[in-house]
């Protein structure tokens, strides 16, 4: 197919996808978002955004890079230190060029998203879903119009980076079942890692280990494992380099991250851990901020694991794979805000057809906490914002995480949906 063939394909596509007016809104809704991002952040908060951390951190990067972490920033760096390498060219094009490329990219990104994820929904839908893709364009759509998007663009994030390589390594996980492809969708998931650390939990979930309840005993394939992990371990290890080179990026990375005075600022983050911080703040309680973390990481964690572990099926397990691994993150870090919702909100959508549609599992754990997130849970930040002084708690977001992870453990251990 040569180039031109292409484009008319793509133009007869964008036509046929024209006619559902939910698209339509979707597209101009999505395109309202861009152009206001653009609006507010380079003329009314260009001193209140995280790309301008992005860009100072360039500049630190070939200019003091032995204070990555020390440097003063709006808000601290919390990735690791060859992410900073990525920024560099947005700080050569100077803050107001390097933000218009950087959320163009973004966008361009979010529609290659959006692909990925129709052709995701494609490969696993179940068979008690309607053949017709209409219900696959609304879920789309919604994505697209989703408040965290906005959010997202107005801060300069860099979350849709990370959505479109979980997207991608988790299309070619589920398209290829070989060692290669294994290699190359675990390769693809590392750089997502190394870019911003929020998928770092769904390492773990790459082990192919699964408890067989006929035989009682585990299957584990270890030279699979083995292959995804050497995959997704290649980019992280290219830090080490970093580290040993100078030592002091280690020792400001943890305690950036872990040990440093950020965990004692009450902020709108809606992890179990951070509510537990702010409640401590509040009530003047001692506390250690490490132990809370490593706490809720060892019981969401080891819950998600084990239940991942004797899941009933092994059907699409990849999903449930990136869905715990994400969800284990944004329940046990500190800092979870809204916009990293992005990375959670489309394999939320998988999961919606791959579950029977009139499941109760469906009608009552994922959907609605699918449409809180994607619409109402910027909101809540907003009301914590005025109740701060005497409730530090945005809580809600995190009723409805907890109910997703309940929901995709009643879904593993289920044995009549084993089938699916």
């Amino acid at each position: 197919m040569n180039l031109n063939t292409y484009f008319i394909k793509i133009k007869r596509r964008f036509r046929e996808l024209w006619e559902f007016k939910i698209f339509r809104y979707a597209v101009l809704i999505h395109g309202f978002y861009f152009i206001l991002s653009m609006i507010l952040t380079l003329i009314f908060f260009r001193d209140q955004n995280d790309f301008l951390v992005y860009y100072e951190v360039g500049e630190v990067f070939i200019t003091d890079i032995n204070n990555l972490y020390s440097t003063e920033y709006l808000w601290p760096f919390r990735y690791f230190p060859i992410s900073a390498a990525f920024f560099v060219p947005f700080y050569l094009l100077g803050f107001d060029l390097g933000f218009v490329l950087f959320n163009f990219i973004n966008l361009i990104l979010n529609i290659l998203s959006c692909i990925l994820l129709y052709k995701i929904i494609i490969l696993i839908k179940g068979k008690h879903h309607e053949r017709e893709d209409n219900r696959i364009i609304l879920y789309i759509s919604l994505f697209l119009i989703g408040l965290p998007n906005l959010f997202n663009y107005i801060l300069g994030q860099i979350n849709l980076y990370i959505t479109f390589l979980i997207l991608l390594s988790l299309y070619l996980f589920l398209k290829y079942e070989t060692l290669k492809w294994d290699f190359i969708s675990s390769l693809i998931l590392g750089i997502s890692v190394i870019i911003k650390p929020i998928t770092i939990f769904m390492i773990p979930f790459l082990l192919v280990v699964n408890f067989k309840f006929e035989q009682r005993k585990f299957k584990f394939n270890i030279k699979r494992s083995y292959i995804r992990l050497i995959g997704v371990l290649i980019p992280l290890s290219m830090n080490i380099i970093f580290f040993s080179i100078y030592p002091a990026l280690l020792r400001g990375f943890i305690t950036t991250n872990f040990t440093g005075d950020e965990p004692i600022i009450v902020n709108h983050s809606f992890s179990i851990s951070k509510l537990i911080l702010n409640f401590c703040i509040f009530f003047n309680i001692p506390y250690n901020s490490l132990l809370i973390i490593l706490l809720i990481l060892f019981i969401i964690g080891g819950i998600g694991f084990l239940t991942y572990v004797f899941r009933r099926f092994n059907n699409n397990s990849i999903v449930l794979a990136y869905l715990f691994g994400i969800l284990i993150m944004l329940l046990a870090y500190y800092d979870s805000w809204t916009h990293h919702l992005l990375a959670l909100t489309p394999i939320l959508i998988i999961l919606i057809f791959i579950i029977p549609r009139n499941s109760d599992i469906t009608k009552i754990y994922i959907k609605p906490s699918f449409f809180f997130l994607n619409f109402i849970d910027l909101g809540f930040m907003g009301i914590w914002f005025i109740i701060k002084n005497w409730f530090p708690f945005n809580f809600v977001s995190t009723i409805f995480l907890l109910l997703i992870f309940f929901g995709l453990i009643k879904y593993c251990l289920r044995e009549d949906l084993k089938n699916y």
